[in-house]
């Protein structure tokens, strides 16, 4: 499983399950998804599973059930500024701190953090 992460200093593939960065990766456009929510940095969908990245704390809000109720999530997540939800499996979820990755593998309940650091995370995408 790989995600594309695009920084202040150009875009980085990384490889997850092995959590090191394989090189270089092209730019990518973050889809704008619409949410009806306050104080809202960042959001992700993947069928009817929402995840947004909130200025407060918790960091996240999680919805399974495309936006009509919510929980929050990421107790222990620091701020963040990007959250990609993988299209195959929307349990598995990967959260942008400032310079580092979490990912849950479990809808957003547990989250752990992965090796790479990376200059300021901008965006993140699962490829």
């Amino acid at each position: 499983m790989t995600a594309a992460v695009r920084t202040a200093s150009g875009t980085y593939v990384v490889d997850v399950e092995a959590e090191e960065v394989i090189g270089a990766g092209d730019d990518f456009e973050s889809p704008r998804i619409a949410v009806e929510l306050p104080r809202v940095v960042a959001a992700a969908a993947a069928g009817a599973t929402v995840v947004v990245v909130v200025d407060r704390r918790p960091p996240l809000a999680i919805s399974n059930d495309a936006g009509r109720t919510w929980r929050e999530a990421g107790g222990g997540l620091p701020p963040g500024f990007a959250v990609a939800i993988d299209e195959n499996d929307p349990d598995v979820m990967l959260f942008a701190a400032r310079n580092r990755l979490y990912l849950s593998e479990n809808g957003g309940i547990f989250w752990r953090v992965l090796v790479p650091e990376l200059p300021e995370i901008e965006a993140v995408t699962f490829l």
